[in-house]
């Protein structure tokens, strides 16, 4: 059953987490909802991403299930392994039993420790399950993720089929390290994702700093606009866009002037290459 009822109805429930999406973002999220599709949000560290996934589920009331890619990510990391601690227990307390009579037995519910993506699709409650940072994980989980998205359901040996009842919103997101394949693209609805215009983003910081001045966020949106703008390693996300603004709440400053930026600096650009970059820029020496 649909979520949400219309785009505006998307927007303004997203809005009331502190998300606030675009015309683009939010007609997506309808689209994913309505068309059950996984959505696959790509773009540059820091623009929203992983938060998108987390605005859904509070906008819905869901449980958010969380599978972190990495390299090196196996099926167990991701879907299910057996707690063989509390299997050899089983085994040791039967001893003088046969392995065929006992092999069910340490095989059975109890046994398994459910993994993100089983876990998801064993919730009967409305669930999102975001897989963040797809595009960190080895092809080889590509495959495995295309088997559970194409029909929601997983095969255990030992257990039979296990297909979902009520099946989860799925938020992938790529920081676009790597070519993700066209077979998981075709399956999901694709989202491109940039940093904000500097309205947008200065929205977004008064809706999560409501107690900032606004030429003050004006400000600091500005200066991050320039920095975006720089050669650096690691551009400031919207999320440190907000704690630069928090910060200069927290020491009482009015407005970010050069002796402000050099003493703040810090919280926006984690480089001291890019600071150094940052600062010849701007001509704060």
């Amino acid at each position: 059953m649909p979520h949400f009822s219309s785009v505006d109805d998307t927007r303004r429930r997203l809005a009331s987490t502190g998300y606030m999406a675009d015309e683009t973002i939010a007609t997506t999220v309808f689209l994913a909802d309505r068309l059950d599709k996984p959505l696959l949000a790509e773009g540059p560290a820091g623009v929203g991403k992983t938060e998108l996934a987390k605005a859904v589920a509070q906008a819905i009331g869901a449980d958010l299930v969380r599978l972190q890619c990495y390299e090196g990510l196996d099926e167990a990391r991701a879907l299910y392994e057996w707690n063989y601690k509390k299997q050899l227990l089983r085994i040791q307390a039967s001893q003088n039993a046969a392995w065929d009579e006992i092999q069910d037995d340490v095989f059975a519910e109890e046994f398994l420790l459910d993994r993100p993506l089983v876990a998801a699709i064993r919730r009967s409650e409305p669930t999102v399950l975001l897989i963040d940072e797809t595009d960190k994980a080895d092809v080889e989980v590509e495959g495995l993720l295309l088997e559970v998205l194409s029909d929601f359901q997983v095969t255990i040996p030992e257990l039979g089929t296990i297909r979902a009842t009520t099946r989860p919103i799925v938020v992938l997101t790529s920081n676009a390290t790597r070519d993700l394949s066209e077979a998981l693209k075709r399956r999901c609805l694709y989202l491109r994702m940039g940093y904000p215009t500097q309205r947008q983003e200065r929205d977004i910081v008064l809706s999560r700093v409501p107690e900032a001045a606004q030429s003050l966020v004006e400000q600091v949106v500005r200066t991050v606009a320039a920095l975006r703008g720089l050669d650096l390693r690691k551009a400031p996300s919207i999320a440190e866009t907000i704690d630069w603004t928090r910060t200069l709440i927290a020491l009482e400053r009015e407005e970010l002037d050069a002796e402000t930026v050099l003493g703040t600096i810090g919280v926006v650009l984690k480089h001291g290459t890019d600071q150094d970059r940052a600062i010849e820029a701007l001509h704060l020496t």
